[in-house]
Formats: structure tokens, sequence, C-alpha cells
């Protein structure tokens, strides 16, 4: 018996020395790893036009159900976003999402990713139902708020966002049914302007 109690007291004694391990949240905030998977962030082109297209393929990829988007056609005189379509509801529900990242793996134009926010908590059910409004990120410096009208798309180079693709219409795809060798070709050596810096959790 007493080799136990000594053998216990000692491992106490040594440990009281060594640092501590816990931290005192919420008064000390403890950074989280760098590929830590937190909040969601829908991403703005530099001028300030979102890149969501409201394509949807994060709301199926989410094994939780988590995300509800409904996606909207650009007006002549009212662009949220560079391409044909934007996103008009987008809401991302915290009850459900377990963080998992596949949402941002299925996005094509880099729209979504995750920060490392995770306080996520509220009062209400509700509250954790998190809109478009919350997941836009703020604008850029200098950047215009959506939307933008037609003559200031027309203003730009659409190369900016959509490559040497942009030269040609969007009916001319909708009405080809040739093969694949048909289709106009992507110079892969010609990389659109305008590339996201950001880094995107679960890129190597």
């Amino acid at each position: 018996m007493f080799k136990a109690m000594r053998k216990g007291f000692g491992l106490t004694f040594k440990t009281m020395f060594k640092p501590v391990v816990t931290t005192e949240y919420p008064e000390v905030k403890r950074p989280p790893q760098p590929r830590f998977h937190g909040r969601h962030v829908l991403n703005r082109h530099p001028d300030g036009l979102e890149k969501c297209v409201g394509c949807e393929l994060c709301a199926w990829a989410c094994p939780a159900d988590a995300i509800y988007v409904e996606g909207a056609d650009n007006q002549p005189d009212a662009w949220f976003s560079p391409a044909e379509r934007y996103g008009a509801v987008y809401q991302i529900n915290y009850l459900r999402c377990i963080l998992c990242g596949l949402c941002i793996e299925a996005c094509p134009t880099r729209a979504l990713t995750m920060t490392s926010a995770y306080e996520l908590s509220a009062d209400s059910r509700e509250a954790l139902i998190y809109t478009k409004d919350q997941l836009l990120a703020p604008l850029p410096q200098g950047a215009k708020d959506t939307p933008h009208s037609a003559a200031e798309i027309a203003a730009r180079n659409l190369d900016y966002y959509q490559g040497p693709w942009a030269q040609y219409p969007l009916a001319h795809f909708r009405g080809l049914q040739g093969t694949a060798e048909e289709l106009p070709q992507h110079d892969p050596a010609v990389a659109p302007r305008g590339t996201v810096s950001e880094p995107v959790h679960g890129e190597g």
C-alpha cells in the first residue's frame, strides 16, 4: 500500500512543475491549426462581384444536408456575379454541419471556403442558420457592392473571369452537339487573370 501511494504521489509531484496544458477559455483563446475547418465564407472577386454562381453543387455534396441554395439569373442591369446565374439564397445550418469540407471541394469557382472561426453557438436554433448576408465576405478595398450594372460588366475584360472561353457566346455551347474534340479548346498556357490567392483548406 505504501509503495502504491509513493508511486501515485511521485507522479503528482513531477507534474506539478510541468507547463500547464489547459487553456482558460474563453479568457484565453488558443489559435487553431492552419488547416482547421471552421465557419464558411462566400468569397468575392476583387471588384466586389460574388464568386458564387448558384450551381448548388455544394448542397448536393453535403452529407449532412446542411446547405440550402437557390440560384437565380442575373438581370441585364443587376449583376451579382460575372456568370449567367448567382446564388440568390444561400443558407448553412450549423446545427447539421459537421465541418467536413466536402462542400468546398465541390465548389467549381472557389466561392466557398472555410475560415478558422470555431465559435458557433447561439441562444436559438434560428440563429445557427447562417444566411447569405452573414456568410458573404467583406467588400475588398475600393470595390463596389452588388449588384453591378450591365455597363460596368461590359467595361471589364471578361477574360478576367472566364479565360479564353469568354469569346464564345453561351448559346454556342447550348446548341453544340459535336464531340469533345469539336468543342473550342481552352489553352492551359493562358491562365485567367485575377485568380484567387487565398488558401483553400483541403488542398495540398
